[in-house]
């Protein structure tokens, strides 16, 4: 059984997978991404022949990065790194000194 409106995925109480043309995919991409991101599965035709199929991502979006995970791994090689140069050190730093 395949379903040719990408709005309807449920026909008859039976899940199916969506059929949908590469013309109808180009068109409606951002509703079929939204239907991927609920868990359908759609099939992409070229006449009629299933060319590519859309599922949903294994790997969640929504994941938060974790804080913490550098940790012990930085190495601070001059702790007054961010202090500005004295004119001695500018003077070298340009090849003046």
């Amino acid at each position: 059984m395949a379903c040719s409106n990408p709005g309807m995925a449920i026909r008859d109480g039976y899940i199916c997978i969506m059929r949908i043309s590469v013309a109808d995919a180009k068109n409606q991409l951002p509703k079929l991404l939204r239907a991927g991101q609920d868990g359908e599965q759609i099939t992409i035709c070229r006449r009629g022949l299933p060319v590519a199929d859309l599922v949903p991502s294994a790997v969640s979006a929504a994941q938060k990065p974790r804080f913490g995970t550098m940790r012990g791994r930085v190495v601070i090689h001059d702790p007054d790194w961010w202090k500005p140069m004295t004119d001695e050190e500018a003077d070298a730093f340009v090849g003046r000194g």
